[in-house]
């Protein structure tokens, strides 16, 4: 048995992998399971293994975006998914502690790389959103939103769009914040704008958008005077450090979504600081974010060198820790547990409905890379340990309703 093999013994027990060497043998684990895929996976030359079992999801993937390991039964997704699927988060069993050797490793594990300063985050954030926009228009929704959608399948129905869900998503993040017109809204990681243009319609508020890459800028400033609302939707190339050193108590509300994975650990106190500072004494956040479900833990290599150089996923306790100086109050936190599963299988499903225009705007290993990454998203949010938090801060404990029902309320006038 293969050193290969003798890893995929131990991992694989329901659903099945078969493996063909370069030499033409093969070797087969698991059993068929219903719910389980069974894949076929050719491997094109020795070193493969070699590579796999140094690093095995960096390893993994750089042998597929080379086309040296081949997926032939299934595809990247049914073959990560069934390497997740056997060892999900929700296993079960006895629980212990870390080893002082893994504590210790997933604390150096990417610090460096997490260390996001001014420059190094516009070099970040232009690494995947600059890749030029055509990208983003083939797998997204029709409004650019590319962050967790919300997936209300009692109310749509199992064949609900993407479209369907992100405009949703809206909604839900607009009802948290009781927004109210003429007030001043600042969108920190404001992508495309789409998020930004949906408050002023249904609010009548004015925002600002702010980001870091120059081609959701150009789009976003765009859209804005397509729609006529230059005037009240404005939009802007800049940092928050640099925006809260510049404004200080003028918002009423503040959004965040999707951006705060790429904050970095060392500045998520310097983050709720800036935020506390650009909100008013009766201000209110909704942060919106992929984290962890559990403690601390590291980015992979594969995700820091080809998706997010400088990201980092924050567990829930990271987050409310980094907030708790600044006087901030965590007044409602949801955990939309399997909905950004939902959403990247829909855009992995776009991305290979579209593989040609991909192949021919890049090339054939930039397309693996981003099944892979699809494909690796998918399977840590299904079975794996990530998840989507919403957090809704207050500055004051009097500024929102004591109870819960003005989000329904106002969620349900939205989407009447």
């Amino acid at each position: 048995m293969s050193i290969l093999g003798q890893f995929l013994d131990k991992v694989i027990e329901k659903g099945s992998i078969k493996v063909t060497h370069p030499d033409g043998s093969t070797e087969s684990f698991g059993t068929s399971a219903v719910g389980y895929p069974d894949i076929g996976v050719r491997l094109a030359d020795n070193a493969v293994i070699r590579q796999i079992m140094l690093d095995p999801r960096l390893g993994a993937a750089e042998a597929f975006m080379d086309g040296r390991l081949i997926v032939e039964q299934g595809d990247i997704m049914k073959l990560v998914e069934l390497l997740r699927a056997n060892r999900p988060f929700e296993r079960g069993g006895k629980l212990k502690d870390a080893s002082a050797f893994k504590k210790v490793r997933d604390l150096i594990a990417g610090n460096f790389d997490r260390i996001n300063f001014l420059g190094r985050s516009k070099s970040n954030v232009a690494h995947h959103y600059d890749v030029g926009n055509g990208l983003y228009d083939l797998f997204l929704d029709e409004d650019l939103q590319y962050s967790c959608a919300y997936w209300d399948f009692d109310r749509h129905g199992p064949d609900m769009t993407l479209e369907h869900a992100q405009f949703d998503k809206k909604a839900h993040i607009a009802a948290k914040i009781q927004l109210k017109p003429g007030q001043r809204v600042l969108d920190i990681g404001c992508g495309w704008g789409g998020m930004s243009l949906y408050l002023h319609q249904k609010f009548d508020v004015d925002v600002l958008g702010i980001t870091l890459s120059e081609e959701q800028l150009k789009t976003a400033q765009e859209r804005a005077e397509k729609a006529g609302v230059a005037d009240k939707v404005r939009f802007e190339l800049i940092d928050y450090r640099e925006l809260a050193a510049r404004e200080s108590g003028t918002f009423d509300r503040i959004v965040s979504v999707g951006m705060f994975e790429h904050v970095g650990t060392p500045q998520f106190r310097t983050f709720f600081r800036s935020c506390a500072n650009l909100m008013t004494d009766t201000g209110v956040m909704l942060l919106h974010t992929i984290g962890r479900m559990g403690g601390p833990g590291a980015t992979d290599a594969f995700t820091r060198k080809y998706i997010f150089p400088g990201g980092y996923i924050p567990a829930l306790s990271e987050t409310l820790a980094a907030s708790e100086p600044y006087r901030l109050i965590a007044t409602d936190i949801e955990n939309l547990r399997l909905h950004y599963a939902f959403t990247l299988r829909e855009w992995y499903k776009r991305t290979v409905k579209n593989r040609d225009k991909i192949v021919a705007l890049y090339d054939e290993r930039f397309y693996r890379m981003w099944i892979f990454y699809l494909a690796g998203a998918t399977a840590a949010f299904e079975n794996g340990g990530m998840c989507n938090y919403q957090i809704q801060f207050s500055r004051n404990r009097n500024t929102l309703p004591i109870t819960r029902d003005y989000i329904g309320e106002t969620e349900k006038n939205l989407l009447a």
